[in-house]
């Protein structure tokens, strides 16, 4: 388990102690357990590298994250990872993995063996573990193809998920996708789009599956400035999800969030000074 550092009070306390499990829970395969842990996932941040090995940064209490704590090895095949929190209590109860041969599986944290899915999730470009989309209590899937469509699966508390809902076509014109956790403090889950000219687009979760998303609205320019953009949960454990960047450097930046549609998120913050490009994927 990751050390708890600093000297957090009150519900920030109560938020870094859950982070703290999780990081042991994503690796270990050990029992998740309910807590009053507020309304966004606290999933810290994980790394992994071109050689398979897997790095963990748990949320610091200060708005920071903690040193790396080794995960686990071997997911070197691996090209998706997303957690997913299937009971809102904010703690990751496994993870969405496909593999290169196009396979989607889930990895619990019950200690119970890898599940196969489904096969043929290679069609998709693009894959997001989004939270709650379709109104019910667990997270969903979205994956988006090479011709811009993008779609929702339902996901189950086993980890296996519905057939696929169309959300629409032109999603191709987004060069990053991100999402997990409630953005505008509604309590439904939001997306966050990212289009070629470095433009960042919300869209607010309706919490129907069938029309999940509301029409974008624009949240600014310059998100070109980073090579990757994901949705981390709430990393200062304020309760509200952030939003993290990495520049070409390797630095990374967070977006704290607001909570207001209007606007979303505050000013960013430098939580890695580099090396971050070391890793091949982030979630």
């Amino acid at each position: 388990m990751a050390k708890i550092s600093g000297r957090p009070h009150g519900r920030a306390a109560t938020r870094l102690a859950a982070a703290a499990i999780t990081a042991a829970l994503v690796g270990t395969g050990a029992s998740a357990f309910a807590a009053e842990v507020g309304d966004a996932p606290m999933y810290g941040i994980t790394g992994v590298d071109s050689t398979g090995a897997s790095y963990y940064y748990a949320p610091n209490g200060e708005g920071g994250l903690q040193s790396r704590v080794p995960l686990d090895t071997g997911w070197k095949d691996i090209n998706f990872l997303g957690l997913v929190d299937h009971n809102a209590d904010s703690i990751a109860d496994g993870r969405w993995q496909t593999s290169t041969s196009g396979d989607l599986s889930y990895a619990a944290n019950d200690n119970s063996p890898l599940k196969n899915v489904g096969h043929g999730w290679g069609i998709y470009n693009k894959l997001v573990s989004a939270g709650n989309l379709g109104g019910a209590e667990g997270g969903d899937l979205l994956g988006r193809d090479a011709s811009g469509n993008l779609f929702l699966y339902l996901g189950y508390d086993d980890g296996t998920v519905t057939n696929r809902y169309s959300v629409g076509g032109g999603w191709n014109v987004y060069t990053q996708i991100a999402g997990n956790g409630d953005l505008t403090g509604d309590g439904k889950s939001d997306l966050v789009a990212r289009d070629t000219s470095g433009v960042l687009w919300l869209y607010k979760g309706t919490g129907d599956y069938k029309a999940p998303f509301a029409a974008r609205t624009k949240v600014g320019a310059g998100w070109n400035t980073y090579n990757t953009v994901f949705a981390a949960g709430d990393i200062d454990l304020d309760g509200k999800a952030d939003l993290v960047g990495r520049d070409a450097a390797g630095a990374l930046y967070l977006y704290e969030g607001t909570g207001s549609a209007a606007a979303p998120f505050g000013s960013r913050v430098k939580i890695g000074t580099g090396g971050w490009n070391s890793y091949r994927l982030i979630f």
